[in-house]
């Protein structure tokens, strides 16, 4: 028999329509990791931005790929602070058509990235297993035609899933919500539905698609012939960069997709219980920060896939050094020169007043 409160409190935590948040956490959470996210992203990204327009003279589709995600992450790293902002004072002054760009920024960012990362692992699948076959698709032109398809595919579902969401009263304090409170019913009757494309379009077929391309890059390294193509590879190259890129792309991007399949399965009441709402909710702001570093890690992948950016850096650090030397060897043949002119003047100085 049940003794007053604890029982009471017990059987309600337990009650899928009363269960406590545990995830109050979430809002310093948020705020550091997004501060830290828009000072490393900013600048990673406008580097290599400056690289992809100032300093990269050969540009090739791989680059066009590169050069949209890069858009892609400063699109969504000017909005982060708003978000700072709104998870320190918990409340959003900016209007709800900010909130909804916000939010669509967001997945339009995390999924462009799924994409475009895509791209350029299928790009490198294509360069490495068919060379040949490749050529006439492997183009600028039609590397522009895949990215505005990107484009217009993750804005189709990304626009949708911000422009749902608007900004809410709490009734106890005068403070309006952004990014949350979704309600059952939006959950129910559209949320469900992006979730399972975004799901599908944008990360379990991207996701095959990395792991077929890299697993079939490693075993065309694996051949002999491959050496004697006239291709040169270098094959510790091509598997530091394909390890870059899967770990980036699984660290950053399965935690938070695996654990949105199951939070739009606990708010649209599919899966019911507060333990597991309770474990929903308390992964989803950890799974989240980890996504939103993508910005960060993305211009790791430039460095590492794009060969000609190495070798453009490495010729303008050779030039630089060149310039040094020169600069340094003018200064000193100047300076040499100097200091003979003037032991001739004093030369001439000293004859002078010895005939006087």
């Amino acid at each position: 028999m049940c003794v007053k409160s604890p029982c009471n409190i017990n059987s309600s935590f337990w009650n899928n329509s009363s269960c406590p948040k545990n995830d109050a956490f979430k809002y310093p959470l948020y705020s550091t990791i997004f501060s830290i996210v828009f000072v490393v992203g900013l600048i990673t990204n406008v580097v290599a931005i400056y690289i992809f327009t100032c300093t990269l003279k050969l540009r090739n589709e791989t680059t066009t790929y590169m050069m949209n995600l890069v858009v892609s992450d400063l699109l969504f790293v000017f909005t982060l602070p708003l978000r700072v902002f709104y998870f320190i004072n918990q409340h959003w002054p900016f209007g709800s058509m900010l909130c909804k760009v916000s939010v669509s920024l967001f997945y339009t960012n995390m999924y462009g990235s799924i994409l475009f990362l895509t791209c350029i692992s299928v790009d490198r699948f294509l360069a490495i297993v068919h060379p040949l076959r490749s050529r006439t698709l492997r183009t600028k032109r039609n590397a522009k035609i895949v990215c505005a398809a990107v484009w217009v595919l993750v804005l189709a579902g990304s626009l949708p899933t911000g422009f749902l969401l608007d900004t809410t009263s709490t009734s106890t304090q005068n403070k309006i919500n952004c990014f949350e409170n979704f309600s059952s019913k939006q959950w129910k009757s559209h949320l469900s539905k992006v979730v399972i494309f975004i799901e599908t379009v944008g990360f379990i077929i991207p996701l095959l698609l990395n792991v077929f391309c890299s697993i079939m890059v490693l075993q065309t390294l694996r051949r002999p012939q491959t050496v004697s193509r006239g291709m040169k590879l270098n094959k510790t190259k091509i598997l530091r960069m394909i390890i870059v890129h899967l770990s980036i792309f699984c660290f950053c991007f399965i935690p938070y997709n695996l654990n949105l399949i199951f939070y739009s399965l606990v708010r649209t009441k599919t899966l019911k219980g507060c333990f597991v709402e309770s474990v929903v909710r308390t992964i989803y702001p950890i799974a989240l920060c980890i996504a939103v570093s993508n910005c960060c890690f993305d211009p790791i992948v430039y460095y590492f896939t794009s060969e000609t950016i190495q070798n453009s850096i490495k010729r303008k650090n050779t030039v630089t050094r060149s310039d040094v030397k020169f600069t340094e060897a003018l200064q000193s043949e100047t300076s040499s020169n100097l200091q003979c002119s003037l032991r001739n003047l004093k030369a001439k100085v000293f004859h002078n007043e010895s005939s006087v």
